[in-house]
C-alpha cells in the first residue's frame, strides 16, 4: 500500500504489551522512514515511545472524555482529523472493534491473538512454541502491505543519567542488577525467600536496583535495601520517564512474566526472566532474548503449565511452581551475562 502515509496504530493497555509494540514500530520505522505512526495508547505509557522517529502519540482517555460508545465516537471523530489513511489494531478488544465501525471504509486490520491454539496449550492439548506476540503485531502491518522484518533490531543508546538519578543510584564501578520481583498475579512470582537469597548472594559484588509499584511492594523492596549492602530501592520514587532512563543503563534484569521485562528488553538490555505457572511457548517471552535467558518452572513437578496464558488460573498446589528453580541456578544465568 505505498500510498499510506499515515498509519493509526492501536495499543491502549496493559503495561507489558504496550512496551513489546516498541521493538516492532522501531524496526518498522527503520524499514519505513516515510510512513508516520501515531500511536493511540495512554497518556502514561507516552515515555515508551519517546525515541522513536516519525511516532506521536494521541492519549486516549477511557475514564473521561472517551468513555463508553459516544466517547469512542468523539475519538474517532478526533483522529479523523489526524487525516489516517489506515489503522492498524493491535489490541483487538470490544473498544477496537467499537472504532472499527466508525473508520469503516479506511483499511483497518486487526491482530490475530491465536486464540484457538492458546487454549490448546493451556489445555494441554499442544505443547509447542506458538507465534509470538511481536511477529503478530508484525503480521498487522504485513497485512497493510508493509514487509516487515524483525531480525537484526537497533535500540536506543543508554541515557545519560540527570543528577537526581545519579545521586539517588550513586557512583561507582559494580555492575547493575536491576530486579523486579512482582507480577500482577502471585503465580508468575518467584517465592520471595529465594527472592532474597538472589539479592543477598549477588549484592556482595554487584549493585542490585530493585523496581515495583504499591505501597506493600515498596515495603518489602525497602527491607532488603535496609537488610543489604548495595541494594537500592527505586519502587514508587520515579516516574516512568526516569525509570526507563535507568533502565537503559542496567547491564542485565532480572523479571517475573512482566512489564519490566518487555521495558528493559525494549532498549535493549539483556532479560533473565523466572516463569511460573505461565510459559514462553505462548508467545510472551521478552523480545530478542536468548532462550536460555528463560528460568521455566519443574514440569515434570508441574506437569500442567502452562496453567493459562496470564497466570490467573492455575490448579491447587501450583502457587508456588516457580520455587521449583533453585536459587543457585538464577545467580549462576546472572554471573554467566555479567
Amino acid at each position: 500500500m505505498p500510498s499510506t502515509k499515515h498509519i493509526l496504530v492501536i495499543r491502549l493497555s496493559a503495561m507489558g504489551d504496550v512496551a513489546m509494540t516498541v521493538p516492532v514500530l522501531r524496526a518498522f520505522t527503520t524499514q519505513y522512514p516515510e510512513v508516520k505512526l501515531t500511536v493511540l495508547t495512554r497518556v502514561f505509557f507516552t515515555p515508551f515511545f519517546r525515541d522513536l522517529e516519525n511516532v506521536s502519540v494521541f492519549p486516549a482517555d477511557l475514564k473521561g472524555t472517551h468513555k463508553g460508545v459516544l466517547g469512542l465516537y468523539k475519538l474517532s471523530k478526533e483522529l479523523k482529523k489526524l487525516d489516517i489513511d489506515a489503522i492498524a489494531d493491535l489490541h483487538n478488544v470490544l473498544r477496537t472493534n467499537i472504532l472499527k465501525c466508525f473508520f469503516f471504509g479506511k483499511p483497518f486490520v486487526q491482530i490475530d491473538k491465536g486464540r484457538a491454539e492458546k487454549k490448546a496449550l493451556v489445555t494441554g492439548k499442544t505443547f509447542q512454541q506458538l507465534k509470538t506476540t511481536h511477529e503478530r503485531y508484525a503480521d498487522v502491518f504485513r497485512k497493510l502491505g508493509f514487509p516487515l522484518d524483525l531480525a537484526n533490531p537497533k535500540f536506543p543508546n543508554r541515557v545519560a543519567l540527570n543528577s537526581k538519578l545519579q545521586d539517588l543510584v550513586g557512583a561507582d564501578t559494580k555492575k547493575w542488577i536491576g530486579m523486579a520481583p512482582f507480577a500482577a498475579h502471585e503465580s508468575k512470582m518467584y517465592p520471595l525467600d529465594l527472592m532474597e537469597q538472589v539479592i543477598e548472594t549477588l549484592s556482595k559484588t554487584h549493585k542490585i536496583l530493585l523496581f515495583g509499584g504499591g505501597k506493600k511492594e515498596v515495603d518489602i523492596l525497602d527491607a532488603y535495601q535496609s537488610k543489604y549492602e548495595n541494594v537500592i530501592n527505586l519502587a514508587g520514587k520515579l516516574i516512568l520517564d526516569e525509570e526507563l532512563d535507568v533502565i537503559s543503563n542496567l547491564d542485565v534484569m532480572l523479571s517475573m512474566d512482566s512489564g519490566n521485562a518487555h521495558m528493559a528488553a525494549m532498549l535493549g538490555v539483556k532479560v533473565i526472566t523466572i516463569w511460573g505457572v505461565t510459559h514462553p511457548y505462548a508467545g510472551f517471552a521478552p523480545f530478542n532474548q536468548p532462550e536460555d535467558f528463560a528460568l521455566l518452572s519443574d514440569r515434570e513437578q508441574f506437569p500442567l503449565i502452562p496453567t493459562s496464558i496470564y497466570g490467573n488460573k492455575f490448579p491447587e498446589g501450583y502457587q508456588d511452581a516457580a520455587g521449583s528453580i533453585a536459587p543457585e541456578k538464577v545467580i549462576k544465568t546472572i554471573e554467566s551475562i555479567l
